[in-house]
């Protein structure tokens, strides 16, 4: 007679504090539209869930890779011409000193696998706050304890250099840059990043720096990489076609190693350790890349056109709007509002999705200063839409708070 397992299965212990704030909302979102209502969506930094469209050319050369065979598994590290076309956009960013470059599925993988590479029990890594929420998620994974430096807002939400001083430990292996930042929108100056480079230098840290956003500057100020910066420096510089070149289904980002090659190399044989263990990233969809970054950028114009109306629109919305306050975003596609309300910014947003059908993403789901209330706004939609969003939101602060 079989023996019928009474006992649950339960997952991991570690997997406790692994939160995804801008997914986790998706929840409350569902039940609400299950109740026959039209959600409007201001959560998720998706381009193609609006009115913008992955180029022509790109889908032509992923098309072309399908028909030709371009089907099994390619190299870990990716294919040849992927990877001459990002070293080739490397070092048009002024990048130097290039060490390796590999294709992930999406940025997402890149920053898994190189933290993994890279921490031990005991370890920390400096991110900042507020921040995109994998990282926290991926170092919840690795148990390893977050230590998160803050972004000023009263300076354009550019790292707070003094913060970071008294966070570094002897047990700190490197730190993360998000520049242009998700969430706030902030591009940090020239002047930090090589101040940035000078703590890294002084205390041999790796800078992992995001830069997924860095063509999609609104107001065309020039973006400044890390790694250009500081050539001496280890830097992981992400990117990738999700946003730049709106392709996020595809799921193919990158990663460019530079720096010093005998203080670098040790831990890139660790880095390739992992992409060998998982294959390799989508192979067709790889051809999109040489593609990408030396075709056509006809399409950015337009999207940095819609995006600097959308920004400005949100950005007269937080100016009129009481208990509302908003420094404004000059990268990617996302405004930070703070919030001077009664009650949590994580009970807020619930509540406007519960009653005004408008998602947003709070800020405590990214981390801010003790004290500090925000939420984040994903401005992607078309003008009617968000004027839409932003009248039920401002109905909903006049009827709760006042």
């Amino acid at each position: 007679m079989s023996i019928i397992q009474a006992r649950e299965i339960a997952p991991a212990a570690r997997l406790e504090n692994v939160r995804y704030a801008i997914r986790d909302l998706a929840c409350i979102a569902d039940e609400v539209a299950r109740q026959g209502h039209k959600i409007l969506p201001l959560n998720i930094g998706d381009p193609l869930n609006f009115d913008f469209k992955t180029p022509a050319h790109m889908i032509e050369a992923v098309y072309r890779a399908m028909r030709d065979g371009r089907n099994g598994y390619s190299s870990s590290s990716g294919i040849p011409p992927a990877l001459d076309a990002i070293r080739g956009e490397a070092v048009r960013k002024g990048i130097s000193n290039i060490q390796d470059v590999f294709v992930t599925s999406g940025v997402s993988e890149t920053v898994d696998i190189c933290l993994s590479a890279l921490l031990n029990p005991g370890d920390n890594l400096l991110t900042p706050c507020p921040d995109y929420p994998l990282y926290s998620a991926v170092l919840a994974k690795l148990e390893i304890g977050l230590n998160t430096y803050y972004l000023n807002e009263e300076d354009g939400w550019q790292p707070d250099l003094d913060d970071i001083r008294k966070k570094i430990t002897p047990r700190t292996r490197g730190m993360v840059l998000i520049n242009p930042n998700n969430p706030t929108g902030s591009v940090c100056t020239r002047k930090l990043l090589e101040e940035v480079a000078e703590l890294a230098r002084r205390h041999n840290l790796i800078i992992f720096a995001d830069e997924i956003y860095d063509k999609l500057i609104i107001d065309d100020d020039p973006h400044v990489a890390m790694a250009a910066v500081a050539p001496d420096v280890p830097v992981i510089t992400f990117g990738g076609l999700s946003k730049n070149y709106l392709a996020p289904g595809w799921r193919l980002g990158w990663g460019i190693a530079s720096g010093e090659a005998a203080v670098i190399n040790p831990y890139l044989e660790g880095v390739n350790k992992l992409l060998r263990a998982r294959l390799c990233a989508n192979h067709p969809e790889q051809y999109a890349i040489k593609a990408a970054l030396e075709g056509p950028q006809d399409h950015l114009i337009e999207v940095k056109r819609k995006l600097r109306s959308r920004r400005d629109l949100t950005m007269k919305w937080c100016a009129e709007t009481a208990r509302v306050s908003c420094v404004a975003p000059r990268g990617a596609f996302y405004a930070y509002p703070r919030l001077d309300i009664p009650e949590g910014d994580d009970v807020f947003v619930t509540e406007v999705i519960r009653q005004k059908h408008v998602t947003l993403v709070h800020g405590s789901g990214f981390g801010q200063r003790p004290g500090t209330k925000h939420f984040r706004i994903v401005f992607l939609p078309d003008e009617k839409t968000l004027t839409a969003a932003y009248a039920a939101i401002g109905d909903f602060m006049r009827e709760r708070y006042t």
